[in-house]
C-alpha cells in the first residue's frame, strides 16, 4: 500500500532475519524475533505478525509498524520511525495505510495501540489517526483504540 510519499509492506522471513541481525536495541531485536515467530507459528496470517517495512517510494527505509497478531477482532498495532525521519508526517500516513489494510479484512471490529505515557508524538499519531483513549493502561503506558466504522 503507499501514498505519495511512503509505502508499507509485510517483510519476508529474510527481511525480518535481516533486521533481527541488524538490530543493537535489545529490546527491539527480542520484538523483532517474536514477530518472526508468530510468523512462523501461523503462516497463513503472516501479514498480522510480521514487521511491515515502512519506506519512502524512493525506497529509503524509514521505520517499521505492525500487528501483534490476530487472536482476536481488536489487533493492536505498533510503529516506529527513524529518528532523523520523525516529525514529517510518516507515521501518521503509515498507521492509516495500515488501518485501512485492517479494516479491509472481515470482522475486523477496531485497532488498539499502547503508547508510553511520555511519548507525545506518538500519542498526536494516534489522534490524528482517530484513536481515542480507551481508559485502561497497559504494559507501556495509556491505551487507545479506533473502531471501525465500516463494522457498524
Amino acid at each position: 500500500m503507499e501514498t505519495d510519499r511512503i509505502r508499507i509492506y509485510p517483510a519476508n522471513r529474510e527481511q525480518m532475519e535481516s533486521s533481527i541481525l541488524a538490530e543493537k536495541d535489545n529490546e527491539l531485536k527480542k520484538a523483532y524475533g517474536e514477530m518472526l515467530d508468530g510468523c512462523l507459528a501461523h503462516p497463513d496470517q503472516w501479514d498480522w505478525y510480521a514487521m511491515w517495512m515502512i519506506e519512502k517510494t524512493d525506497g529509503t527505509h524509514i521505520g517499521d509498524l505492525c500487528f501483534k497478531g490476530l487472536e482476536e477482532d481488536n489487533p493492536e498495532i505498533g510503529y516506529g520511525i527513524i529518528e532523523e525521519f520523525q516529525g514529517n508526517g510518516y507515521a501518521t500516513e503509515a498507521v492509516k495505510l495500515a488501518l485501512q489494510w485492517a479494516f479491509d479484512h472481515h470482522g475486523i471490529v477496531a485497532v488498539e495501540a499502547e503508547t508510553d505515557l511520555d511519548n507525545v508524538a506518538s500519542q498526536k499519531v494516534l489522534n490524528k489517526c482517530g484513536f481515542k483513549s480507551n481508559g485502561k493502561i497497559g504494559e507501556e503506558g495509556p491505551r487507545f483504540i479506533v473502531y471501525n466504522e465500516g463494522s457498524k
